[in-house]
């Protein structure tokens, strides 16, 4: 009893100086102050295995289909690039504000780790960048960018703007507004119907050749 009652009094002293530092507000939460060493390992630790986990059990499909690959380019340019940038294009202001950094997937791909890829894209990442694009795309789509990703560190600039240029564009099935069309030009998909709003305030997007393109 004796032994219990210490492991007792040591669980509560030690959640008591944990909530005490969390309250203090000594821990830095801001995006320019990295993690200490220790926490970004811990924090590292606990994102690779919670995907690795979840990510076990999916089936990869073959994602060699060119058609698969090209589908992919329209939409990481449209939605992933200001991020997780490509080939011949540097650091943009998104990228380089954020933290934990988004990997330059132009240079590691998927890591050798489709599964895990597709995990991530379609569930996103608590507390970072990344979004949940599961809420808005198809599997089928979620599958079309990790081709994509899979093949775009093998790309240079001039290959990596083709593709997009022979790409649909921005379309996943998941009610978006706008789309990009081939060369990087935009298109609504669809006016507004009456008595459904305005159309959608116009969006800035970056491309792979670094201009701005206001739709």
């Amino acid at each position: 009893m004796g032994v219990c009652k210490t492991l007792a009094v040591s669980g509560l002293a030690v959640a008591a100086i944990g909530a005490g530092v969390v309250y203090s507000g000594l821990i830095e939460v801001g995006a320019d102050v990295p993690h200490s060493a220790p926490v970004h390992a811990v924090l590292e630790t606990l994102r690779e295995r919670s995907i690795a986990v979840r990510a076990e059990d999916i089936q990869v499909p073959s994602l060699g289909d060119e058609a698969l690959i090209r589908a992919g380019a329209g939409n990481y340019d449209a939605m992933c690039v200001g991020c997780h940038l490509a080939p011949g294009l540097g650091e943009t202001e998104l990228s380089r504000g954020l933290y934990p950094a988004p990997p330059n997937l132009s240079r590691v791909g998927s890591g050798g780790n489709p599964a895990g890829a597709f995990w991530v894209i379609k569930h996103g990442i608590k507390s970072s960048a990344m979004p949940a694009w599961g809420r808005s795309m198809a599997d089928q789509h979620i599958w079309e960018l990790v081709a994509f990703v899979e093949r775009l560190p093998s790309l240079d600039a001039e290959a990596y703007r083709s593709l997009v240029a022979s790409s649909s564009g921005h379309r996943h099935g998941g009610g978006e507004s706008l789309s990009q069309g081939h060369g990087g030009s935009h298109h609504e998909d669809s006016a507004p119907a009456a008595g459904q709003g305005e159309a959608p305030a116009s969006k800035t997007h970056i491309h792979a050749d670094g201009k701005r393109h206001v739709h």
